[in-house]
């Protein structure tokens, strides 16, 4: 999907004042300049736009690692914010892999993984022919980039669960110990929930 970033205020540039897109305050997308046409920054080549006669900006193929604060400035001498945004993209699925360690004849010990584009977070398990438990810290959860990413064990199913504040995927799988032979997954089920949100001016199409 495409983010549309607009401008509303009015500003005015002249030979000495030009208009930039920032991320995170430190990263120039583009810039708008006087009787000129736009220019956009190498690192946003092919993926950013800017468009007359409001300056205003698009970014192409927007991935989780774009969420953050956008915001456009005017600098002449010194900077002067004309709009700012915070956007936050809708979460990437979630992958929960579940790798035997160790089995005996009935028991087996499980290392979790639930991973994302962005990072990961593992953890242990034992299980037997009926039940599951905690050979770790329990619950574990992390965030990055406006999301979190948690694995926890409920009752005897492992959930994998990536979220922020727009969106959330969840990731369930059943561990099944088969005695004497090996740890098999036996119930894989993905459950997706985008939930769609405005914010200000912001529009995602």
């Amino acid at each position: 999907k495409d983010l549309h970033l607009d401008i509303e205020k009015p500003f005015k540039l002249d030979e000495q004042t030009d208009l930039f897109w920032k991320f995170n305050s430190s990263n120039n997308i583009a810039k708008c300049v006087f009787n000129n046409n736009p220019v956009v920054f190498n690192k946003y080549a092919g993926r950013a736009e800017l468009f007359r006669p409001n300056c205003s900006l698009k970014l192409k193929n927007v991935q989780h690692n774009d969420s953050g604060d956008y915001k456009a400035v005017t600098i002449s001498g010194e900077e002067q914010k004309v709009v700012e945004y915070k956007v936050i993209v809708q979460v990437t699925p979630a992958k929960l892999t579940v790798e035997s360690v160790s089995k005996s004849s009935d028991s087996c010990n499980l290392t979790v993984t639930c991973s994302t584009v962005d990072f990961n977070i593992s953890s242990s398990f034992r299980c037997d022919g009926k039940n599951c438990c905690h050979a770790g810290e329990k619950d574990l959860k992390a965030t990055k980039y406006f999301s979190s990413l948690s694995v926890y064990l409920q009752q005897d199913t492992i959930f994998c669960n990536h979220s922020n504040q727009v969106s959330w995927n969840e990731t369930k799988k059943v561990p099944c110990c088969v005695i004497s032979i090996l740890c098999m997954i036996c119930v894989s089920v993905f459950v997706t929930v985008l939930i769609h949100c405005g914010m200000g001016d912001l529009s995602c199409k």
